[in-house]
């Protein structure tokens, strides 16, 4: 078994719309209710239940998006404005290479999720968090996986454990 760590689990967001759409000057679409949770219920193969890419098939190996609070700091928002599903604090992500296996452990159980690609910032950043977070989360903008187990998440601590490099 991997080498397992303690990370927090600081922010879980699940929305059935996509917000960030048409022109960042125009201003991201409503919710159409809150996307903060505190616990979220993930399946195999397809995301997490409720999600707008719970099983939509161009995102079927991505349809999870993780990224470090860390990558947030240096702007005073909410870590869910970055639309990311799972915001941990206390683990680089964006080292994961792709094809890395990795579980969270929240109380519940292990899940694990299969590193496949950067979540790639977009021009919205800069309208919704700061002038410039485009370019500076470059890099930083977390990673797409797909979740190999059915499992739920909670915000709080959690165990990470990278199971395969």
């Amino acid at each position: 078994m991997a080498a397992r760590r303690e990370v927090e689990i600081a922010g879980l967001h699940v929305s059935p719309v996509h917000a960030f759409e048409g022109r960042p000057s125009d201003g991201p679409r409503a919710d159409p209710g809150p996307v903060a949770h505190d616990h979220v219920v993930v399946r195999a193969g397809l995301g997490i239940v409720g999600d707008r890419y719970f099983n939509h098939p161009a995102h079927r190996g991505a349809a999870v998006t993780v990224i470090a609070a860390e990558s947030l700091a240096p702007w005073p928002v909410d870590p869910l404005v970055a639309r990311r599903n799972v915001v941990l604090r206390g683990f680089d992500v964006d080292a994961l290479e792709r094809g890395t296996v990795f579980s969270l452990d929240s109380g519940d159980g292990p899940v694990r999720f299969e590193v496949h690609r950067p979540a790639s910032p977009c021009a919205w950043m800069d309208a919704v968090i700061a002038p410039g977070a485009f370019k500076a989360l470059r890099g930083k903008g977390g990673k797409r996986c797909v979740p190999l187990d059915d499992g739920v998440l909670r915000t709080g601590k959690a165990l990470l454990a990278v199971v395969t490099a």
